[in-house]
C-alpha cells in the first residue's frame, strides 16, 4: 500500500495569519502553525487568538507547534486549543525531555496525534522512552538548533550520532521514519538538496521547511528516482518468480525485498 506519511512540512508563524494562509495555499503536505520560536513573547497572546480563529473550522493539513508545555505559555496554549485540535493533523511538542511530559499532553488532548521534539542531551538519552510514551505518539523528531546549543556543536558532523539515534528510536518504537529538522539557509537550495540526500541516507523521510521555496526541493530529494524505482521493481519481480539472485549477483533475500518494497511504497506515497 502507498505511504501516507507526509514528505514536506512548512512552518508558518501563528501571529501572521497572512503567512499561514499563504502556506496553506502552497504545496506543503502539512503546515506547522508555530506558536513557539517564530513568535516573540509579546505576541504570544495574539498568536494564540489567531490560532483559535483558524481552528474554528477543521484544518486537516495543519499541525500546531505549542510552546514548551512546562511554561505558562505552553499551558495557556493547551487550555485555549484543547477542544479545537481534533480537526487537525495533531500537535508538535517542543523540548520534550521525558515520557511523562508526553503523557500529560495526551491526557489534556485525548485522541490528538502527538509529535514530540527532542532538543536536548537529556531528551536524546530518553528518545526511545519518549517515542513509546503513549499510543497518541505518531512520530518523533529533532530540534537541532536547541540541541546544537545544548551540546556545544558547531557543525553538522557533531549531530551525526544524534540524527541516527532519533531514527533508531523511531523505528524501534514502530513509528514512521522521522522527518529531518529545518535547513536554515533559505537561499542555499543546492545545499538543502545535498543535506536532504544525506538525511535520506541516514534513514529520515521528508523534512520541515521554513520557506515555501524549500518545499519542492525537499519533495524531489525524498522521492525515489526512476533508477531506484526500476531497480526495486526488478527485485520484487525476481522474488515473485522465486529467484535467489539478480543478474548482477546480489542475493534476493527478505531484507533486500523489504527494502525494495519500501522504495516502491515511497514512490506511490
Amino acid at each position: 500500500m502507498p505511504s501516507n506519511q507526509p514528505l514536506t512540512w512548512l512552518y508558518a508563524p501563528a501571529d501572521r495569519p497572512d503567512r499561514v494562509a499563504k502556506a496553506l495555499a502552497g504545496e506543503a503536505d502539512v503546515v506547522i502553525v508555530d506558536l513557539e520560536d517564530a513568535v516573540a513573547p509579546e505576541n504570544k497572546g495574539a498568536a494564540r487568538a489567531e490560532t483559535v480563529a483558524l481552528l474554528a473550522t477543521p484544518q486537516p493539513r495543519v499541525e500546531i507547534r505549542l510552546n514548551d508545555v512546562r511554561t505558562p505559555y505552553g499551558q495557556a496554549d493547551l487550555h485555549a486549543l484543547a477542544s479545537l485540535l481534533s480537526g487537525t493533523a495533531g500537535i508538535r511538542i517542543p523540548k520534550v525531555e521525558s515520557a511523562g511530559e508526553v503523557r500529560q499532553v495526551a491526557e489534556a488532548v485525548p485522541g490528538v496525534p502527538l509529535r514530540p521534539l527532542v532538543e536536548s542531551a537529556l531528551g536524546l538519552e530518553r528518545a526511545y522512552e519518549i517515542a513509546t510514551a503513549c499510543e497518541a505518539v505518531v512520530g518523533v523528531g529533532l530540534g537541532e538548533a536547541d540541541l546544537r546549543a545544548d551540546l556545544g556543536i558547531g557543525d553538522d558532523a557533531g549531530l551525526a550520532w544524534a540524527r541516527s539515534r532519533i531514527v533508531v528510536a523511531a523505528r524501534a518504537a514502530g513509528l514512521p521514519a522521522p522527518a529531518q529538522s529545518v535547513y536554515t539557509n533559505v537561499r542555499d537550495l543546492d545545499g538543502l538538496a545535498a543535506s536532504c540526500a544525506e538525511g535520506r541516507a541516514l534513514g529520515f523521510r521528508g523534512r520541515a521547511a521554513i520557506h515555501p521555496l524549500q518545499v519542492p526541493v525537499i519533495a524531489a530529494a525524498y522521492r525515489p528516482s526512476q533508477h531506484e524505482i526500476v531497480a526495486a521493481l526488478g527485485v520484487v519481480a525476481a522474488a515473485d518468480q522465486g529467484a535467489v539472485a539478480l543478474a548482477d549477483g546480489r542475493f534476493v533475500d527478505e531484507a533486500v525485498v523489504r527494502q525494495a518494497r519500501r522504495v516502491l511504497d515511497a514512490a506511490e506515497g
